[in-house]
């Protein structure tokens, strides 16, 4: 088959686009894939006009490197791999940054009908923010695309009872296990300040309110007077200077300011030595796009301790409550200490408070994550899976939609067409390119 994939690439700071970097060479050992970034999407169009694609693989999600695929989704049908199940933010940030609140309000009100009328009003006057995860603004992806997938199984079958006239399956998400030279570690702690002796705790990814830094500050201040050796490295971009600053103030009223360490931006091929330099990491999330967390799945396979949040699409992962310290699968070894997000400062700082005093504990949760880690997220899966699954959507039909919001299909043709009109002329205009108005 020859594919045409959709994806942001390297140098992009995305982590979509070192997962298709890493991904692409396993899948294409039989398939003649085409790499589709922002900058060579405007090509895609005469080139599978020339000679089509058996076909268009998009990796989506809400960051705003995705925003372009939305102009070609629609017109060219493929296979949607949703990375994000809740698309909201992506569309507010697309269509009410251009000023386009009509087209906005048309597509709110295709995807949720039954929504009340309002909210749309409340998003146009910019306040949104978390609000907009209660409403994925999915509607128009599931109905046009030849196939749906997902890295979640319960996210998967959350998809088909809300699309029952979709095909969708799921794709294990999987990662490469990173390694490190010996000295890597004591490296990174030199460079950015952190005492060889410290136990780090490590959080990898912009650093957003959402990765729950906040709790996390305040749980490292509540055990500093009994752990004087625990630090925090943030690893990933902190944002603009008014964030950062932000975020040292709060390190300051907790008191652990001299023990927190923001990084900035670590290029992939350094992960594995910042993995290195941590005794634990805390994977946490909240709100929620029902995303599957690639980060998390390196700390895993790096077989270090993981605290993450107790979201119901994880439900199926074994882990131990730090509220009771009961496990959640008694069957089977927990993988991770998981935080109750009704109670999660106190349940926050339990799971950390341990994981500093208890070594046992935390060896056994590393020991068990890397097991997971290498039965059910190896790249080799995941590649697997697409191979499996690209074949099958290749072989399903574009779905005929006539009723899609008049900014998916408008060529944009209308003045050409009257001109012509007015000489008594019918415009017979080319298909139309994807229109960046999408």
């Amino acid at each position: 088959m020859r594919i045409a994939w959709f994806t942001p690439l390297p140098p992009e700071r995305s982590g979509i686009a070192a997962y298709s970097a890493e991904l692409l060479p396993l899948v294409a050992r039989d398939d003649a894939i085409v790499r589709v970034d922002e900058s060579a999407a405007h090509d895609f169009v005469w080139k599978h006009q020339l000679d089509p694609y058996d076909l268009v693989v998009y990796q989506l999600g809400n960051a705003a490197c995705h925003d372009y695929m939305w102009a070609y989704l629609v017109r060219y049908p493929g296979l949607v791999v949703l990375h994000d199940a809740r698309l909201h933010q992506a569309r507010a940030r697309r269509l009410l940054r251009a000023s386009r609140f009509d087209d906005y309000r048309a597509e709110f009100r295709y995807d949720h009908p039954d929504a009340v009328a309002d909210f749309v009003e409340y998003a146009v006057e910019g306040l949104g923010g978390p609000i907009y995860y209660f409403w994925s603004m999915l509607r128009v992806v599931m109905k046009t695309a030849r196939g749906i997938a997902a890295h979640n199984e319960r996210v998967v079958d959350e998809l088909r009872t809300s699309y029952p006239e979709s095909w969708i399956d799921t794709i294990r998400m999987g990662v490469p296990p990173l390694s490190a030279p010996p000295e890597a570690a004591a490296r990174v702690r030199r460079i950015h300040g952190v005492p060889q002796e410290a136990f780090v705790f490590a959080s990898f990814g912009k650093v957003t309110p959402e990765k729950r830094t906040t709790p996390i500050l305040a749980a490292l201040g509540r055990i500093a007077g009994s752990h004087p050796q625990a630090h925090l490295l943030l690893v990933g971009d902190a944002g603009d200077a008014r964030a950062q600053t932000a975020l040292h103030a709060d390190a300051q009223r907790r008191g652990v300011a001299d023990r927190v360490h923001v990084t900035g931006f670590v290029p992939d091929e350094a992960i594995g030595d910042y993995l290195s330099a941590a005794d634990a990491c805390l994977c946490l999330r909240w709100p929620t796009a029902l995303e599957s967390s690639a980060s998390w799945l390196r700390c895993l396979a790096a077989e270090r301790a993981t605290v993450t949040s107790d979201l119901a699409h994880l439900v199926d992962v074994p882990a131990v409550e730090a509220r009771n310290w009961r496990a959640t699968d008694p069957s089977r070894a927990p993988i991770a200490v998981s935080v109750d997000l009704v109670d999660e400062e106190e349940s926050l700082y339990r799971a950390m408070e341990r994981l500093v005093r208890d070594a046992a504990f935390r060896q056994a949760i590393a020991g068990a994550g890397r097991q997971y880690w290498s039965t059910h997220h190896t790249l080799e899966m995941m590649a697997a899976d697409y191979r499996r699954i690209l074949p099958i959507a290749a072989a399903r039909p574009a779905p005929v939609v006539s009723d899609l919001p008049r900014h998916f299909t408008d060529d944009h043709g209308d003045l050409a067409r009257a001109i012509a009109s007015t000489y008594g002329v019918t415009a017979r205009l080319p298909q139309a390119s994807p229109s960046s108005h999408r």
